[in-house]
């Protein structure tokens, strides 16, 4: 039986997996989803599946000369084998018939001899690879460019040259680009070894480093490719100079180029330079030094070029080369740009699909420039149209799928740099045939119930087969009449029968049929529906072709011609322009297709778009369209030009670009005109091509002035040129390796605001003395500096204090540095010195004496803001003809800082024109400028100072000290701080937190938290437990969002009990100290019982007991507030009864009734004047006679009223509601050394016994007054000290007083007035005063109230300060009590007595229960 069962069972299994295989069958034979939606993404049994075919290799770009052979490689895989074909420029090649071209086995396509002459390059173009696979489709490689290096050609050759040993020497041999890899040098015609030494440069030139006498000869380069014989330079000899031991000027020999390099090639940067010493070389980055020695891909050439190997996106940048001789350096700056070819980050897949459905390919790609992308299907480009379109910018979209639409379809991306490709195959799928089963029949009553202008609604009824049709799904099919392709619609869910057709054309006709599907298959469609979509009131569309093109320099002309689309005659045009950078639009009319702008603005950008109208209004606007007005000469001449005396034969020249406003063009260069003072006829002129802003003119004779001017260059041609500037060489050659010597001797004479400095030049004569700098300051010559020229031999310091001594420093400089200083000090005469002024003095027989008429200083400075670090200063000269035309040699200086920091020293600046445009400043940050006028030995005082602020720029650094802390008691809340970023160049007007548990998140998917306004700190809730966040932080201004911070990581704290909010302590039906488990923070615990800390619960005893003693203290406190009040009664007299009707007609009609406890005198009482808390004088006594007041030590001692009555006596008990900030109270530190005043309610003096001294005191009730009607202030003689008046009565004498009362609860007043010294007493005026009670109190009138009673103060505050005047004598002190006692009325009494008896009912209700 076993045998039998274990038998049976192999045969029972193969039955199942039979009948499951069936099954299987059968699910995949059915239609996929109702013929429509998106694609399929798998085929079903028995349909073909996506068949491999692409390409294994692809053709590369290929360089090659002429006559030798190349080889172009193709390899494509599929089943079947494909046929390889070849296309150069877009042509298919006819391989069969040509001699040359051979098609390889493998698809390589092979040229021999390659064929290149001037007029017939048959062999140069691009090629590409197409596969075909007759079944299947087509694909199409890359396309790959051949090159052929033409026939050498020297652009330059090699020229003869010396240089010194220990230098460095260049020789250029320049040819075509494509021969440069070609080229080889040699020496005395043997070949040149190249070495770390010598190196050749990619355009050929060859470099030498650290000559040495062996390099001496001659040199030629040779050029062995080109398909032909070696071609060879002519021979060029280089000549080694011994040192001469003389430094020479700092040269370039050869300066980097900016350049464009692919990602992954290989750059050099050309740069080298000669001088003596023998200069270095170093490289910067962005204005940051770069580290070669450490870096594998930076390596530093012969001579100081610098080489880049597999260059990145990173590399790109502004390199400079800084040369380096002694004291001089020289600089020359390239740009890199790196360029990256196609490449993709999302490429086609490949997809099944139904006839009518939609799909789209999709395709992703980068580069740098970004790539254009074109779709080709089977190897022919796609054109896009209404079923055929371009989506999201590069997806191809194929709308209604026919048959013919399937094959291979490849995304092809291009760029400067390169091309590429990627394909995917779509499939067509056949419906599956229908299973045995009933089919529905077709919808009945199709009708289009709602019709607009670009959709339709449907909507239809079951089919006849099926009237339930709850399990029946729906496809819509439709097509615009007249074409063949036909697109699906389905319904969303299983009986649904209504569809919505979107993105349909208006005036249009399209032909619906609805078909419904059960699990059967589809059955028939219904007839068709032709429906018509409403017109739609058409307004014109984009006016096509639009074109603008410079017409002159103030002109442009845009055309376009009438849009293709419009229901309605055009009626205008309306042609919207923009100037570049600006943002205010303006309009023209136009009834043309074309217009003629004029008065623009010379070599500048404008935007233009186009809007048609019609009678129904204004149609869709043309894209903008962007052209620059033509160039022009410049309109005004360089700015701040200056003159530097090099030696006897030179002169530097140095200025600085017009205003781009003016300058009409790019600067393609300056032109510099020069002549002697005496022979203005005889004008010389030289050129500086480029950007350059400095020349050094050579040549010129010895001891003779000469007169400059420059002038800008455009393409166009030269603009207007500056005013002459003159300058005098020096009559011999001096020395300036080193700084001059000390002058020869200084002399001072000192004025009432102004010093008279005056000097001899240093007695050696042979050291070069470009001028002197004067220092002064009092007390140290270091606080200001001025500089003046060299044959300068007094000047006159102003601007000084009178009766001030100075420091007075004189130093010779020249280009080396600074001299020896000479000191002089000098006191200025005081105001009152009547004496003779002298305005020089003479100390040497060959000082000059100075013209006595002063020069009169600039007028009218002002400081135009031109940028956030830019502004313009100008002037003018009241000493200048009208016409303000500068015919001298006069220049004028310019100075200018900021106040902060406060010791920022002066920048000075020369000018040779009105107007001086200063850089380089701080943002958002207020400068002062002013000026001064120098001709020849006279100068002016500086001008009044102009002040301007720089605009803001958004922040340029990150907020910093950014940390995170966790709030305590609330482990879900953090507060994060932080400091403002130290470059916020403006107000910041906000910051954004960003933070997220995940660091390498994008930015966009963090937490944002807004902070408005300058707050450094924020409270950020709900984060989750012992979880890492990672914060960052962003500071705003008014230009914009600045960097952000770096990532500051901080993990919240786990959960424990001790940082359970209270909403997450269990209820005490927990029992047996068992805990619930986190219930949210919207659960509310049960009012029934509570858990102790410990997690028992309390007992039912304890909370008895307790409860017992809360009613006791409270009945026996209220019996005591009864006695007082009936003794206070009984002490009325009418003399206090006429007081207290005074203070009630001042202050209000409320009555005050107390309710404190018959206690010792009280210790604290509040001056109406300051609003503050003062002591009492302290006893000397160890045990003094103030004793406990009634006040708790912590807010824990105190039940809380929580009833509406409680409220209310609480409003009627209450004399003053204080502010609840402790803010509003004055601290005692800051009033210790003041005397305290205090308003005597009482017009006797009082005895001369102190209130210490009376035992009486001991028994005085707790209510104690305070007159609101004072005219008296202290005595002199008063004192006061502090106490802690509630919780430190053992050391009453330390720290600050402090009352605890709860915030809850308002501020109860209470006083005692202060003790006079002994002695007769002094009373000064009373001052005027604002009553205490005069304040507002919180949601309370106004109350008049003489007194306040301790016994009042059982609920706690936090702790204030307190400030205690003197008690006064104990007969005054007794006097006021009793005008306190006797405060209440006996109806206000009964009233009174009435109430506390519903207390005491209340409390009994509560100890019975």
């Amino acid at each position: 039986m076993a045998a039998g069962r274990g038998a049976r069972r192999p045969r029972g299994a193969a039955s199942v997996w039979l009948c499951c295989l069936l099954l299987l069958l059968l699910l995949l034979g059915r239609p996929a989803a109702a013929g429509g939606g998106p694609a399929p993404q798998s085929p079903g049994a028995g349909v073909r599946t996506f068949t491999p075919f692409h390409f294994l290799v692809e053709p590369v770009d290929t360089l090659s000369v002429r006559g030798s052979s190349v080889i172009l490689n193709c390899s494509a895989y599929s089943e079947p084998l494909p046929k390889i074909e070849w296309k150069k420029d877009g042509t298919f090649l006819n391989l069969v018939s040509d001699d040359r071209r051979q098609l390889l086995p493998d698809g390589s396509l092979f040229i021999s001899n390659v064929v290149h002459s001037k007029h017939n390059k048959p062999d140069e173009g691009y090629y590409q690879c197409v596969a075909t696979v007759e079944s299947l489709g087509t694909i199409v490689s890359r396309t790959a460019k051949l090159t052929v290096a033409g026939l050498p050609r020297f652009i330059s050759q090699p020229e003869p040259s010396s240089a010194y040993a220990g230098n460095s020497a260049v020789l250029n041999c320049e040819v075509n680009a494509d021969l440069a890899p070609f080229v080889r040098w040699e020496q005395d015609r043997q070949p040149l070894l190249l070495d770390d030494r010598v190196a050749k440069l990619p355009s050929g030139a060859l470099v030498i480093s650290n000559v040495t006498e062996a390099d001496g000869g001659l040199y030629r380069c040779v050029v062995d490719g080109g398909g032909g014989p070696p071609k060879f330079s002519d021979e060029a000899e280089l000549k080694v100079l011994a040192d001469p031991e003389v430094p020479s000027d700092l040269v370039f020999l050869k300066q980097p180029p900016s350049l464009v390099r692919a990602v992954g090639q290989s750059v050099v940067l050309p740069c080298v330079a000669s001088g003596l010493p023998a200069p270095t070389i170093r490289w910067l980055k962005n204005e940051e030094a770069l580290d070669t020695d450490s870096s594998e891909r930076l390596v530093l050439l012969a001579g100081g070029s610098l080489e880049i190997s597999e260059v990145t996106q990173d590399d790109a940048g502004t390199y400079s080369c800084v040369a380096g001789s002694g004291n001089e350096t020289i600089e020359a700056q390239a740009e890199l740009t790196v360029q990256a070819p196609p490449e993709f980050l999302k490429r086609p897949a490949s997809l099944y699909a139904h006839e009518s459905m939609d799909i789209v390919f999709e395709c992703e790609v980068t580069g740098k420039p970004a790539p254009t992308v074109k779709w080709v299907k089977n190897g022919d480009v796609v054109i896009p149209s209404d079923y055929f379109k371009i989506v999201k910018e590069h997806n191809l979209q194929v709308l209604g799928l026919v048959k013919s639409d399937e094959g291979f379809y490849q995304c092809i991306a291009e760029n400067d740099v390169g091309n590429a490709q990627a394909g995917a195959q779509l499939v067509i799928l056949e419906h599956a045939p229908a299973t045995t089963g009933p089919l529905p029949s077709a919808p009945r009553d199709v009708v289009a119930s709602l019709v607009s202008t670009r959709f339709i609604k449907l909507t239809w009824r079951t089919p006849a087969s099926d009237p339930q049709g709850d399990s029946l799904t729906y496809s819509v099919f439709y097509t615009k009449e007249g074409t063949a392709r036909e697109r699906v619609e389905n319904t969303s869910r299983p009986g649904e029968m209504q569809v919505t057709i979107q993105n349909l054309m208006p005036a249009t006709v399209y032909i619906f049929r609805v078909t419904a599907q059960n699990r059967h298959g589809s059955g028939e469609s219904s007839a068709p529906l032709r429906v018509e979509t409403q017109p739609e009131v058409q307004l014109p569309g984009p006016a096509p072709n639009i074109r603008a093109y410079a017409t002159s320099p103030t002109s442009i002309t845009v055309t376009w011609e009438t849009p293709l689309s419009g229901n309605g005659e055009i009626q205008n045009y309306k042609l919207y322009y923009l100037e570049k950078g600006t943002d205010k639009e303006q309009d023209i009319d136009v009834s043309s297709h074309s217009y003629t702008l004029n008065g623009l603005k010379k070599h500048t950008e404008y935007t233009f778009r186009v809007v048609a109208y019609n009678k129904h209004g204004p149609g869709v606007s043309t894209q903008d369209v962007t052209v620059r007005t033509l160039s022009d000469v410049p309109s005004a001449a360089p700015q701040n030009l200056s003159l530097e005396v090099r030696n006897s034969k030179s002169i530097v020249v140095h200025w600085q670009p017009p205003p781009p406003a003016t300058q009409n063009g790019l600067i393609s260069g300056y032109k510099i005109r020069y002549r002697k003072a005496s022979r203005k006829s005889d004008v010389t002129e030289t050129l500086v091509v480029g950007t350059q802003l400095s020349q050094l003119i050579e040549g010129l004779d010895r001891g003779t002035e000469y007169n400059f001017r420059v002038a800008a260059l455009t393409i166009n041609g030269t603009g207007p040129a500056t005013d002459w500037l003159s300058a005098e060489t020096f009559e011999s050659d001096l020395d300036e390796t080193r700084v001059p010597e000390v002058p020869s001797s200084l002399h001072v004479r000192p004025l009432v605001t102004s010093i008279v400095v005056s000097w001899t030049p240093p007695e050696n004569q042979n050291i070069v003395v470009r001028g002197y700098a004067i220092g002064y300051g009092i007390g140290s010559p270091h606080a200001q500096t001025i500089k003046v020229d060299y044959k300068q031999r007094y000047y006159t310091i102003e601007n000084l204090d009178p009766s001030s001594h100075y420091v007075i420093t004189l130093k010779a400089f020249n280009h080396v540095g600074e001299g020896i200083p000479l000191y002089e000090s000098a006191v200025t005469r005081p105001h009152t010195d009547t004496s003779e002024v002298d305005l020089f003095v003479v100390n040497a027989p060959y000082t000059p004496v100075p013209d006595p008429t002063p020069m009169m200083p600039p007028v009218g400075v002002q400081a135009s803001i031109l940028s956030h670090d830019t502004v313009r200063v100008t002037w003018a000269d009241n000493s200048l003809p009208k016409h303000q035309k500068i015919t001298d040699s006069r220049y004028y200086t310019v100075r200018w800082k900021t106040n902060i920091p406060a010791n920022t020293k002066y920048k000075n600046a020369n000018a040779t024109t009105l107007s001086y445009l200063v850089t380089g400043l701080k943002p958002n940050t207020l400068y002062e400028f002013s000026v001064m006028v120098t001709k020849g030995r006279r100068s002016s005082t500086w001008s009044m100072t102009a002040h301007g602020t720089t605009f803001e720029l958004v922040p340029t650094s990150p907020p910093k000290d950014v940390t995170v802390v966790s709030k305590e008691g609330k482990p879900r809340t953090i507060i994060v701080n932080w400091q403002p970023p130290s470059e916020a160049n403006g107000k910041i007007t906000g910051y954004i937190i960003y933070y997220s548990t995940d660091v390498n998140a994008e930015i966009h998917d963090w937490v944002i938290e807004p902070v408005v306004g300058n707050r450094l700190t924020h409270q950020i809730q709900e984060l989750t437990l012992d979880t890492p966040y990672y914060f960052k932080i962003q500071a705003r201004n008014s230009k914009g969002m600045g960097p952000m911070s770096e990532a500051v990581q901080f993990r919240t704290p786990k959960a424990d009990s001790s940082d359970k909010m209270p909403n997450d302590q269990a209820s005490g039906s927990a029992g047996k100290g068992s805990r619930l488990p986190d219930l949210g923070s919207d659960y509310k615990p049960p009012v029934s019982g509570s858990n102790s800390p410990h997690g028992s619960p309390t007992s039912p005893l304890d909370s008895s007991v307790l409860l017992v003693l809360i009613v006791s203290v409270g009945v026996v406190t209220i019996v005591a507030v009864v006695v007082v009040a009936v003794f206070c009664t009984r002490r009325t007299t009418s003399h206090q009864k006429k007081k207290r009707a005074a203070c009630k007609s001042v202050n209000g009609s409320h009555k005050y009734k107390g309710n404190a406890k018959d206690v010792k005198p009280p210790d604290l009482w509040i001056h109406h004047e300051r609003l503050e808390l003062k002591p009492i004088a302290k006893s000397p006594d160890p045990n003094p006679i103030m004793t406990d007041t009634p006040i708790p030590r912590h807010s824990q001692d105190t039940t809380p009223a929580g009833t509406s009555s409680d409220g209310s006596t609480h409003q009627r008990r209450n004399s003053y509601r204080g502010h609840e900030s402790e803010d509003s109270m004055s601290t005692l530190a800051g009033r210790r050394s003041m005397r305290p005043k205090m308003m005597m309610p009482f017009d006797s003096q009082p005895p001369q016994q102190s209130v210490r001294n009376t035992p009486s005191t001991d028994t005085m009730p707790a209510s104690s007054s305070q007159t609101c009607c004072a005219d008296h202030q202290d005595p002199e003689g008063a004192t006061s000290s502090s106490y802690l008046a509630s919780s430190q009565e053992e050391d009453s004498g330390q720290g600050l007083p402090t009352a605890h009362v709860r915030p809850s609860h308002p501020l109860k007043s209470f006083a005692v007035p202060a003790v006079p010294p002994p002695g007769p007493p002094t009373y000064d005026p009373a001052l005027p005063s604002t009553p205490l009670l005069s304040q507002q109190a919180l949601n309370h009138h106004l109350h008049a109230v003489k007194t306040a009673s301790i016994g009042t103060l059982g609920r706690s505050r936090p702790p204030m300060p307190v400030v205690v005047p003197s008690a006064p004598e104990v007969q005054e002190t007794t006097r006021m009590l009793e005008d306190s006692e006797s405060s209440y009325e006996p109806d206000e009494l009964t009233k009174e007595m009435a109430h506390l008896e519903g207390l005491m009912k209340d409390l009994n209700a509560i100890t019975t229960a």
